[in-house]
């Protein structure tokens, strides 16, 4: 998971995933003006007490309108890029999903990532970007735009935590304030390939918690952070919310609606 800057690795073409990109760990990172270089101010944001202050953004249905993968696996479908019966399989993890059942997060991703399996992942992050700017970015919500700048003003470290594919949320921070962002990423075999198994675990529910924990502890120093705000829309953003000083339910499920009266949680209508 984590973007935030170049880090060893194979160097791609410019034009293979944004200019000045490369790809380390096998997975594209965005250019570094993208990314915080150029907009974060000298040294870490901080708080008066010397802290640095996060604002934690789910993507799907926070970001943006609409679920990204979902969109995602109608576009494979009408390029005839799944298979009829793995369409129908993801529909019906997806139907048991909407009826808030346990589900198996890396095995539904696995599906739709069938589509690339075998595929050079410049090819396949090329593929990834251009689904974004074609299908995705309009769908980026001005007020989420409008909270990530003034947050960004006021110098806090603006930070994505998704459980969508990390090249769809990197593509995101070519466009928008994302500083960092910690999203799902799939294993790549060694000739840089990628695989249909995700490499750890999907960015979801606890879990967001818990990476973003250890991206901040990485980058900041343990302790010398606090997670101040979170934005999320789903009842599996709870955790995150929970976690935050100020937790704000954007457009929020019924679910988490019950949970946001329920805790006080600002209640924000994008």
């Amino acid at each position: 998971m984590s973007i935030a800057s170049h880090s060893p690795g194979v160097p791609v073409s410019e034009d293979a995933c944004g200019s000045s990109a490369h790809l380390p760990d096998g997975v594209c990172r965005v250019a570094a003006g993208a990314l915080g270089a150029t907009r974060l101010m000298e040294g870490a944001p901080t708080t008066g007490s010397g802290r640095v202050l996060v604002a934690a953004f789910d993507f799907d249905g926070t970001c943006i309108r609409g679920n990204s993968p979902v969109l995602l696996v109608r576009h494979l479908a009408r390029k005839r890029m799944l298979a009829p019966s793995v369409v129908a399989r993801i529909l019906g993890w997806a139907a048991c999903y909407k009826a808030r059942l346990p589900q198996n997060e890396s095995w539904v991703r696995g599906l739709v990532f069938r589509a690339f399996a075998g595929r050079p992942v410049g090819e396949v992050n090329r593929f990834l970007y251009d689904f974004y700017d074609r299908f995705i970015d309009e769908r980026f919500r001005a007020d989420a735009e409008a909270t990530m700048r003034a947050h960004e003003a006021e110098g806090h470290a603006v930070v994505c935590v998704s459980a969508t594919f990390e090249p769809i949320v990197a593509a995101a921070m070519e466009h928008h304030p994302i500083q960092y962002a910690i999203a799902t990423r799939m294993k790549v075999d060694e000739g840089g390939r990628y695989t249909d198994e995700v490499a750890g675990l999907p960015i979801e529910g606890p879990e967001k918690v818990a990476v973003l924990s250890r991206f901040c502890d990485e980058q900041f120093g343990a302790g010398s952070w606090e997670l101040g705000w979170a934005y999320g829309d789903h009842h599996s953003d709870r955790s995150l919310l929970a976690a935050a000083r100020h937790a704000c339910a954007v457009t929020p499920d019924r679910p988490l609606t019950r949970t946001a009266n329920a805790e006080g949680y600002d209640i924000l209508d994008w």
